[in-house]
Order: C-alpha cells, then sequence, then structure tokens
C-alpha cells in the first residue's frame, strides 16, 4: 500500500464561535518533502490554516489528516515557527533550544547533544550561551529555528518568520533554511506576504482569496534546486514573480 499524503485537507473550513467563516471549502494534498507556500491578502485565513494543520485550532467542518492521523495525534511530528522568536529572555539560546525538547520529553542525556547539533545548523554554535538582548533580529530568528529543528520534526510549519526583517537578512536566511532542508529533508508549509520569498522557497505556491479564505489557484514552481542567489537573477525567476504578482493583484482587485 501507498503510504498516506503527508497533510490532506478535504473541504476544510473554519469559523471562531459564532463568527463569519474565516476558511471555506480549503482542500490540499501535500505530499513528502515538498515546501507549499501560502500568500493572499490581510484576512484570507493563511496563519489560521498553518494552525489548523498543526492542530493548535480545531476545524469547523471537512476533514484534515496528518500522515493520515489528526493533527493532535500527529503532534509529535509537527514543529512550528511564529512570526516573533518568542525566546524567554532570561535563558540562553542553548537554554531556549533546549526547553523546548524538555517540553516535548526529550531525555535529558540527548538533549544537549541535540542543542549544540541544531545550533551549529543555524551557524549559532559560538553564541549559544548567548541572551536574547544580545543576539540581532535575524539571529533570534534562528535561535527559533533551532529550537524547532531540535525537535527532530516531520513536518515545519513556518508562520511569517522572516517578516520583521531587514531584505538582505531574509534573503540569507531564506537560503540557509533550503540548505538545512536539503539535510534533513521536513516539509515544509510557509506563510508569507512576499511574492518574491514565496517563489525562491517553494516547490509550488497556494495563492489564497478572502471573505471567506479559500485557494484561488495553484502555481508550480520550476525552479531547478539548488536554490541559491543566483537563482534571484535568472530570467524564470523574475519571470515567475510577475506571474505571481499578477496573480495576487487580481485576487485584492476582486475583493475590494
Amino acid at each position: 500500500m501507498s503510504a498516506p499524503p503527508t497533510v490532506e485537507l478535504r473541504d476544510v473550513s473554519k469559523r471562531f464561535g459564532e463568527g463569519p467563516l474565516v476558511l471555506d471549502g480549503v482542500n490540499l494534498v501535500a505530499a513528502s518533502g515538498e515546501f507549499i507556500s501560502f500568500i493572499g491578502p490581510s484576512g484570507c485565513g493563511k496563519s489560521t490554516l498553518l494552525r489548523l494543520i498543526a492542530g493548535l485550532t480545531p476545524a469547523s467542518g471537512g476533514a484534515l489528516a496528518v500522515d493520515g492521523r489528526s493533527p493532535e495525534a500527529a503532534a509529535a511530528d509537527l514543529a512550528f515557527v511564529f512570526q516573533e522568536p518568542t525566546l524567554l529572555p532570561w535563558l540562553t539560546a542553548a537554554a531556549n533550544v533546549d526547553l523546548a525538547q524538555k517540553v516535548r520529553g526529550v531525555p535529558v542525556a540527548d538533549r544537549a547533544a541535540s542543542t549544540r547539533r541544531v545550533l551549529d545548523l543555524v551557524r549559532l554554535g559560538d553564541r549559544a550561551a548567548a541572551f536574547p538582548r544580545q543576539l540581532s533580529g535575524g539571529q533570534k530568528m534562528r535561535v527559533s529555528i533551532a529550537r524547532a529543528l531540535s525537535l527532530s520534526p516531520k513536518i515545519l510549519l513556518l508562520d511569517e518568520p522572516f517578516g520583521a526583517l531587514d531584505e538582505l537578512t531574509r534573503e540569507h536566511l531564506n537560503e540557509e533554511l533550503l540548505a538545512i532542508r536539503d539535510r534533513q529533508a521536513w516539509t515544509a508549509f510557509f506563510v508569507t506576504h512576499s511574492v518574491a520569498e514565496a517563489v525562491f522557497l517553494s516547490t509550488r505556491l497556494l495563492v489564497m482569496s478572502a471573505n471567506p479564505g479559500r485557494i484561488h489557484v495553484e502555481i508550480p514552481i520550476p525552479l531547478p534546486w539548488p536554490r541559491t542567489a543566483e537563482t534571484r537573477l535568472s530570467q524564470p525567476y523574475y519571470e515567475l514573480v510577475a506571474r505571481v504578482s499578477r496573480v495576487l493583484r487580481s485576487v485584492d482587485t476582486a475583493a475590494a
């Protein structure tokens, strides 16, 4: 028998309390190893969709499965990177990473080696003893990513993790994120408002419309791997950015 899809959503809807539908009729089948980005106007439910996959909030209708299980049952295979690094200011970088493993129940004998490994992976091995106030914005986000990777996830969910960073730092972290993915082979779901970022990172891109949130169109991103700084200078990259931008403008116009 073939393995189930890594993530499958069938006619998923979401509303909060008695409020209007935030998401409606969302269908998605994701295979292992994909990097799928969600992009669309503010309020279209991108972050809510990520939280549904993570099991942080329940769907109001439809069916959602992660490796053939409920998101709650698959929680040990998931890790979430939020918009803000959310580091505890009184703990060092290493201690912040260690704490996530402790909460997840990783044996103490395994945690120190894992913490060193993931901090080296994000190029912060020499900053393990630094407190958050001693780190730049990009370094804090690297710690946040290391914290998620320390849990050895099969699926990594990232909710606009680089949105507050300057463009150059953002581009460097995009490249580093893909380099890490090449070594660890997790499946990624990524929310962003940046067309350029979404095109650079993704195997495919889902443009969402709003009121209620739906998947408006799916756009494959057939750029060659590995993606590097040179990718951003290529004609196919420019053409894909232009195509996605046109689609996004049409969605924004329709919502206005």
